[in-house]
């Protein structure tokens, strides 16, 4: 029965690749997606992983977006003074090891007749072990900076060969806001990719930053690093409980601030990135069901064709299951192929793919080879040749033997 499908196939070569060609698009832009979804979420993951330790939790003013309406909230100023002083308090929050208030905007740097629109953030010297921040030349901020309002700034690499590529420039002042800040340190090279483009960064004292700089008296965010991962999840609800007590807040409807901590954020990427390639995925699957389409009308023609073949083999003896199956099975055999073709060229073109991003963006793309969307491309291509091929079979099993051997 199978041989005699295959010899079915191989009688009509063209129109049988032509059949398979809407199965094997859609099967490869399925691995195609999948893979790169895969990629992209592991890159992200890795990133978020390698900027932020797994023990940092952020503060972010406004409450939990749930909705548009929320966006705005996301902007508000409810992160004051009073509210770093009470998290500093260790019967507040007791498994708190570095607490940091993070101020940030986007600033003009100046130096000489260069200049650089560079990303500013106000820190303390707790954000080299937050943010895993290594200084390549000269030092980071330190504690007596931050208490004296220094005009000291630390800047990224990119920042640097921007404003001045051949000229040292530890100890020289540049001009950030008209205002000179003498520099300290230089960040080492990052490259592209990171979570936080440190490259592309200059950091001063958040004290600087707010009186100075940005003109502001709240914090864009408040970083919290737990003493150990095992006590992240006891010291977000301490944040919450002090924070609602600094606000007199009693519902927790009413926060005007959120709280999250890396958990929150990997999982929150990692929806995203599903809801995206399930989405992808859906769109690539209508080529799926273009295909079958195509393989149902094809079959149609290739009973008609072979209407008096289907006579003489019930002449001799074939049943109508046994006519059913043979056209059955050149219909799943067809989606079968067109699935394994679309699995090797997904497979090559997502691996071409990895290459390519990971050269051009400069970040480690890693090939990823979706196993479960193999397994998924071949039971829905033989899924869709039974279905689509259901009815061409039926018509072809219910022929007449005497008709069919009539017919001209």
């Amino acid at each position: 029965m199978f041989k005699s499908a295959v010899i079915g196939l191989k009688t009509h070569k063209s129109r049988s690749i032509l059949t398979i060609l809407g199965i094997v698009i859609g099967i490869t832009a399925i691995i195609l997606v999948m893979s790169l979804g895969e990629g992209m979420q592991n890159l992200i993951l890795s990133q978020i992983q390698g900027t932020v330790g797994s023990k940092v939790i952020e503060i972010a003013p406004g409450r939990e977006p749930k909705g548009p309406t929320d966006f705005l909230s996301m902007f508000s100023d409810s992160l004051k003074q009073r509210d770093f002083e009470a998290l500093m308090k260790k019967g507040n929050v007791p498994h708190a090891e570095r607490i940091m208030p993070l101020v940030f905007g986007s600033e003009s740097v100046a130096y000489g007749s260069e200049t650089y629109q560079a990303t500013l953030y106000g820190m303390t010297d707790a954000a080299t072990r937050m943010y895993n921040i290594n200084v390549g030349k000269g030092r980071f901020l330190t504690e007596e900076e931050i208490k004296s309002y220094a005009d000291v700034v630390v800047i990224g690499s990119k920042v640097k060969e921007e404003i001045s590529p051949n000229e040292e420039l530890i100890g020289q002042k540049i001009k950030i806001k008209g205002k000179n800040f003498r520099v300290i340190g230089i960040l080492e090279k990052k490259g592209q990719g990171m979570l936080i483009g440190f490259d592309e960064t200059i950091i001063v004292p958040y004290t600087t930053a707010q009186q100075y700089i940005l003109g502001i008296k709240y914090f864009n965010h408040i970083i919290v690093e737990a003493d150990s991962e095992e006590n992240v999840e006891k010291t977000v609800r301490d944040i919450e409980i002090t924070l609602r007590n600094s606000h007199n807040i009693t519902d927790p409807e009413k926060d005007d601030f959120n709280v999250s901590s890396q958990a929150d954020s990997i999982e929150t990427v990692s929806t995203i990135t599903n809801i995206i390639t399930l989405f992808l995925i859906a769109v690539a699957a209508v080529s799926l069901l273009v295909g079958g389409v195509g393989i149902m009308n094809i079959m149609l023609v290739s009973v008609m064709e072979r209407t008096r073949e289907i006579g003489l083999r019930k002449a001799v003896g074939a049943t109508e299951k046994n006519i059913l199956a043979q056209f059955l099975l050149e219909s799943i055999n067809l989606t079968i192929i067109g699935g394994i073709i679309g699995i090797i060229l997904g497979a090559s073109f997502s691996f071409i793919t990895s290459l390519i991003l990971s050269r051009v963006l400069a970040v480690s793309w890693a090939f990823v080879f979706p196993v479960q969307a193999a397994l998924l491309g071949l039971g829905v291509s033989a899924f869709v040749g039974l279905v689509f091929g259901l009815y061409p079979a039926r018509q072809a099993s219910k022929k007449s033997p005497i008709e069919a051997l009539r017919y001209e």
